[in-house]
């Protein structure tokens, strides 16, 4: 990836938060890695380098800047926004699948050699997809050692190395400490809530309309699964190693993030989920710049700066909600998908303990057994967790007179869940957004509304118009927009690439 030196140290001489996570600024005359941001002095020009990727950094032989946290910053927004194989490669690491199935599993969902993926990742991240595996597990081994009281040797294995001896040397190459030393600087005390229970910041660049967020997630929310209280968001999840729950609470400059997890390795793929699911690594100045160029939308963009897209942490759960949705209200769905999940939910289950790491380790430092579940903690016992969506084979399941709905649609949803469960569908945040829009639109029952709307809220798709949406349409007319959907569809072709945003934007005005 080209970045052009005088337009990044122009960033980093401003201290600019904006482009925190765009790129990482390395020092050699201290050998370290900042964020553009960091509040220390403006190094000299000829002492700077500039790394697209905090892996790449580390690939140099930098370590972690202690004052500012580099690895702490919101992710690239272009991860989000490029649907290429570098993209979708990014979005599957920061999801842990090459913890779970390594390089080779990595290769496979993208459909290349590992050799032309490292190729790939080597010219546009300037590291390859381990040397970036390794740097989130170096940033999930510090969130671990510094808000739980886990053993090292629990942290090494939950954070996803291979070894207590790999995690060390890595934490000290890439930190330039001890584990021990961390912990001792870090200062933070476990969470409440018992073990299990970890709570940190999840960073993103301002503005963040809040309020806007929340009000969408509680128009929607389906109980037991989700709900927005007091200001929070809690939801299940469904995560590779087992369940979880996470409470999402905005702040001034973060989002408190409170994660309760049955299995400690879920922690990345955990902070990926809610990550996307709110939006956090957009870049709203440039969404808002695009849209408020026009003078439609400019008074709306200026009311309520930072919109986001409010996504998912589960594609399957997000085409049910669209195929359920299609031509009733919000609220009819929301009755719908209620009573499927009342015959689906399992007896509530009551806050269980992590998963912890057996500390039996081979002389070599090697894990000699899996994860086995700890006692329950005496905080927070006696709660009942929100559970994740079924899954759909679940769905598959169930019989035809709970659905509670017509033939047809109740086809649609079937033939869906047949799709992703023989893997003929990938609704993943890693999948081909134009071949997955393809395999939607050959299902029987979905058509254009209901695979952009997939492809908006599940895959991530930053540039996707409903133009026959009744509450767009709705929106439209009451901004003095052209409301027809041909004539909307041509007019909307000045807010690309950010047309998902608008949809937002239109569905708040109606």
């Amino acid at each position: 990836m080209e970045l052009d030196f005088e337009r990044c140290y122009r960033a980093v001489d401003s201290r600019d938060q904006r482009f925190d996570g765009w790129f990482y600024t390395g020092v050699t005359s201290t050998g370290i890695y900042c964020r553009p941001s960091c509040p220390a002095m403006t190094p000299k020009r000829q002492n700077v380098r500039f790394f697209p990727s905090a892996a790449a950094a580390q690939t140099a032989g930098l370590r972690a800047c202690r004052r500012c946290r580099p690895d702490a910053a919101p992710g690239s927004p272009q991860w989000d926004v490029r649907a290429d194989v570098v993209g979708r490669a990014m979005r599957l690491i920061a999801d842990g699948v090459v913890d779970r199935d390594g390089i080779p599993g990595l290769a496979a969902r993208l459909g290349y050699t590992e050799r032309h993926l490292h190729r790939m990742l080597r010219a546009e991240m300037g590291a390859g997809p381990l040397a970036l595996a390794r740097a989130q597990r170096a940033q999930t081994a510090r969130t671990l050692i510094e808000t739980t009281g886990l053993g090292m040797a629990e942290v090494a294995f939950a954070a996803g190395f291979g070894s207590v001896r790999q995690f060390n040397d890595t934490v000290r190459e890439v930190f330039g400490a001890a584990p021990s030393e961390l912990r001792t600087a870090g200062r933070r005390c476990p969470a409440p809530g018992g073990a299990g229970t970890i709570t940190l910041r999840l960073a993103y660049r301002p503005p963040l309309h809040a309020e806007a967020l929340l009000d969408f997630l509680a128009l929607r929310a389906l109980p037991g699964v989700e709900e927005v209280r007091d200001g929070t968001y809690r939801r299940g999840l469904r995560l590779p190693h087992g369940a979880g729950e996470a409470a999402l609470t905005p702040a001034d400059g973060h989002v408190t993030a409170t994660l309760r997890l049955t299995d400690m390795r879920d922690l990345a793929p955990a902070v990926a989920r809610c990550r996307r699911l709110l939006d956090l690594d957009a870049d709203p100045t440039a969404v808002d710049g695009t849209l408020a160029a026009d003078p439609a939308l400019a008074g709306v963009v200026a009311a309520e700066p930072g919109i986001r897209l409010p996504r998912s942490v589960d594609g399957f759960e997000m085409a049910v909600r669209a195929i359920v949705g299609q031509q009733v209200s919000v609220r009819s769905a929301r009755t719908t998908l209620t009573r499927l999940l009342a015959h689906l939910r399992p007896p509530a289950r009551h806050t269980p303990g992590p998963a912890g790491v057996d500390q039996e380790v081979s002389t070599a430092g090697e894990r000699s057994r899996e994860p086995k579940p700890l006692d329950q903690p005496a905080e927070g016992a006696g709660r009942a967790w929100l559970s994740g969506f079924p899954t759909a084979e679940e769905v598959l399941g169930v019989p035809d007179e709970v659905f509670g709905m017509p033939a047809g649609r109740r086809g649609t949803i079937r033939g869906l869940a047949r799709a992703v469960a023989d893997g003929s569908l990938d609704l993943a945040p890693g999948g081909d957004r134009e071949e997955t829009v393809r395999r939607l639109l050959a299902l029987p029952g979905i058509g254009p509304w209901t695979a952009g709307y997939v492809a908006m809220r599940a895959l991530g798709d930053p540039d996707v118009l409903l133009p026959t949406d009744l509450a767009v349409r709705r929106g439209a007319a009451a901004l003095g927009l052209p409301d027809a959907p041909t004539t909307l569809d041509t007019y909307a072709d000045r807010w690309r690439p950010w047309r998902s945003y608008a949809v937002i934007r239109l569905w708040r005005a109606a």
